[in-house]
């Protein structure tokens, strides 16, 4: 344990670089590099997040499950998800990134592989559970990154343009998974995806590094003249304790942001896990074209995070709380949409669920980074990490507690219990609105005087 934690200590900070020309080459140089590796390495997390999500339907035909069988083994990862993602990000804020983020990558494609060579319902929830807590490292150390190495004033672009790894994961995945089974059987739809992140693992050893100030570079916030959210210990290393005390727990707005998470959660693992299912069963899709058309979630997806990052640096400078807000009318009003427009059209189906997925991910990147920004970029970590935990504990809903509802009222329960999460969603994002560090500093000056 000594030897990994000794493995795992964040890198000793460098002498400060003095030629501003060799700083700027080597920023430019290590941010390029650091955002194209944390992208491919969270893509490839997801892809082993997903893959028994493509596969269920031919678990459930091979293995005789059913949806409350399968409901249980997805709340039992998000559960271990969540429960790792905040330990992790409590964790990662003290350890090195570039090692963290690729021990999780490389467990999670080792658990799969074992999940494929299974076929009880015990081993099935062993190692599912497993791999949720594998999964919950890969978030902490992108959180991290995303705050040492950008700014304030870009970091909405930044992240969300960092997001789309969520989507071209999860785009991968169902046309992955859908020729495996379709040539060969569901266990291949596990061994390769977790074959290619133990190669993924390895990659991010290879391309990773630290903090800037670990290659002798200042912060980025004197790189690039941008101090809007530095406060008073934000470069300092900080125990966890005083992180958890000073700016999670006792920070009511956190609180708030961890609560919408939640439901926004709740929606986005529901739609993703179970639309597939729902296109099968009520509409008689094959595989092929119910995989197709969910997949359309996350091309949405990927559109809405860019637009709600850009939209949040430049429309409403670095205000996130009003861009969460409308994103979160609009995913009630397309969730509603949705399901009062009954077709057998894949066109429509397509179109629709483009939308959701469009619409649920803008406050899925957006909340994320409102939490990094609400305290010191040092604790960005355990913030993200902290708010992750609520996030899968709605997924973990998503699972079971959906299922159940599915096979007992039917699809249209499946679709008011979404509705009324969104909604949910909307009534406390919209108290956050004007909320920013600025305006907490502002308002604590005012209670101070």
């Amino acid at each position: 344990m000594s030897r990994l934690l000794n493995f795992l200590k964040p890198a000793p900070y460098l002498p400060e670089i003095e030629d501003s020309a060799e700083v700027k080459k080597k920023y430019d140089y290590w941010r390029i590099r650091i955002f194209y590796s944390m992208f491919i390495g969270y893509a490839l997390y997801y892809v082993t997040r997903k893959s028994f999500t493509f596969a269920m339907p031919a678990i459930a035909t091979d293995l005789g499950f059913d949806k409350s069988d399968l409901g249980i083994l997805g709340s039992i990862f998000a559960i271990s998800y969540g429960i790792s993602k905040f330990a992790s990000g409590v964790i990662a804020d003290q350890t090195n990134p570039r090692y963290f983020m690729a021990l999780g990558l490389f467990m999670t494609g080792f658990v799969n592989i074992l999940f494929g060579f299974s076929s009880s319902i015990f081993l099935f929830a062993l190692f599912w559970g497993m791999n949720g807590f594998f999964q919950g490292i890969g978030w902490p150390p992108c959180a991290r990154y995303l705050t040492q190495w950008y700014s304030k004033s870009e970091r909405g672009s930044w992240w969300s343009t960092w997001n789309l790894s969520h989507n071209v994961g999860a785009f991968m995945i169902p046309w992955m998974a859908g020729f495996l089974i379709f040539y060969f059987d569901w266990r291949w739809a596990m061994y390769i995806p977790g074959i290619i992140c133990i190669f993924g693992g390895v990659f991010l050893v290879n391309r990773l590094r630290d903090t800037p100030q670990s290659l002798g570079l200042p912060p980025v916030e004197k790189f690039r003249n941008d101090y809007s959210d530095v406060s008073e210990g934000s470069d300092e290393r900080m125990s966890p304790k005083r992180i958890l005390c000073d700016f999670i727990i006792n920070n009511k707005y956190i609180w708030i942001l961890a609560c919408a998470y939640f439901f926004v959660y709740v929606v986005r693992q529901g739609v993703n896990d179970w639309t597939a299912y729902y296109l099968k069963e009520t509409k008689d899709y094959s595989s092929i074209v119910a995989n197709g058309t969910v997949s359309l979630f996350e091309i949405g997806g990927m559109f809405g995070a860019l637009v709600a990052g850009w939209s949040s640096d430049r429309l409403f400078k670095t205000m996130r709380g009003p861009v969460n807000a409308l994103f979160a009318v609009g995913l009630f009003a397309a969730i509603m949409g949705y399901w009062y427009v009954e077709t057998r059209v894949p066109l429509y189906d397509s179109i629709a669920i483009f939308v959701i997925g469009f619409m649920v991910f803008g406050p899925q990147m957006l909340i994320g980074v409102q939490a990094a920004e609400l305290c010191p970029k040092n604790a960005a970590a355990t913030a993200t990490g902290f708010i992750g935990t609520f996030a899968y504990l709605g997924a973990a809903v998503s699972g079971y507690p959906v299922g159940y509802v599915t096979q007992r009222w039917g699809w249209d329960g499946f679709f008011w219990f979404m509705a009324v999460c969104a909604s949910l969603s909307v009534l406390l994002l919209i108290p956050l609105w004007s909320i920013s560090k600025k305006s907490i500093e502002n308002k604590k000056a005012v209670e101070y005087a």
